[in-house]
């Protein structure tokens, strides 16, 4: 198996594009698959500068329905009209940030809705021997703060984003389990525990965003961190992150977990 990094949000590779985003490029024995696809077009370029053929991609998977996942999709699409585009069949509701200055739309091109080969996935999903998907994660423990601020438009009221537009991509590939989780909005913990209930066990490596990043943290929060990187410490299994985790997050966890996190870069080979 082959994980390459096509867009995150810290310089990485000499002279690959960074921006607020996250895609990967993932190489199975049996599929070349995208998951997700950044906030822009800029992966596209990136995936030509690491001289990955995107044209050959057969499958994509959309974590959820936010800009920064699905900003890419629609100049995809016209490289390569053949891929499945797997998304959640509510990620195209509308999706809103409430910051000082009022509310930002983050959801999706309506454009993506139309495109033929685009796959609505109602729930849980098994796509083949190798590849899965899973929803519906309703645990709650460690549930980040910066959730609060991410809405759902509901006619003209906003709402809390209940996050039920995530889902995870799980590859079995040989002896192992990935699982891809692109924010983890509903927590790392939650999605993991969600896991074991359907595949009986925990994952072999977990390449997720934890969705931790705050302009500042209380004790209380750094201290939910700490306590979240030590349930993470127990499992006999690797860590890949970046994106919307932050930095001060992932140095507090890096403490505790040592070489068992790996912080992700554009452009990296992850695996």
């Amino acid at each position: 198996m082959r994980i390459i990094n096509l867009m995150e949000d810290t310089k990485g590779a000499e002279g690959c594009i960074y921006e607020h985003g996250l895609s990967f490029y993932v190489e199975t024995k049996k599929h070349k698959i995208l998951v997700d696809t950044g906030a822009s077009d800029a992966f596209l370029e990136n995936a030509r500068l690491l001289g990955i053929d995107l044209t050959q991609v057969d499958t994509v998977v959309i974590s959820h329905g936010h800009y920064d996942h699905t900003g890419g999709l629609l100049a995809f699409a016209l490289l390569n009209p053949d891929a499945k585009i797997y998304m959640r069949n509510n990620a195209g509701k509308a999706y809103y940030s409430i910051k000082d200055n009022g509310e930002k739309y983050i959801g999706i091109n309506q454009d993506i809705l139309e495109l033929p080969q685009l796959v609505l996935v109602e729930g849980d999903m098994q796509i083949d021997e190798e590849l899965s998907l899973f929803t519906n994660v309703t645990g709650r423990r460690f549930w980040a703060k910066g959730n609060l601020l991410l809405k759902r438009k509901d006619k003209e009221c906003l709402v809390q984003d209940e996050f039920d537009h995530e889902q995870c991509l799980v590859v079995k590939d040989c002896e192992e389990q990935i699982l891809f989780s692109g924010c983890a909005h509903n927590g790392i913990l939650n999605i993991l525990e969600k896991y074991k209930e359907i595949y009986h066990g925990y994952p072999d490596r977990v390449v997720s965003g934890f969705h931790m990043i705050q302009q500042e943290y209380t004790e209380e929060d750094l201290e939910n961190i700490r306590q979240t990187a030590r349930e993470l410490q127990k499992l006999d299994c690797r860590f890949y992150s970046g994106h919307c985790t932050g930095q001060t997050a992932l140095d507090v966890m890096k403490e505790i977990m040592q070489e068992q996190l790996q912080q992700i870069h554009s452009g990296m080979e992850v695996i």
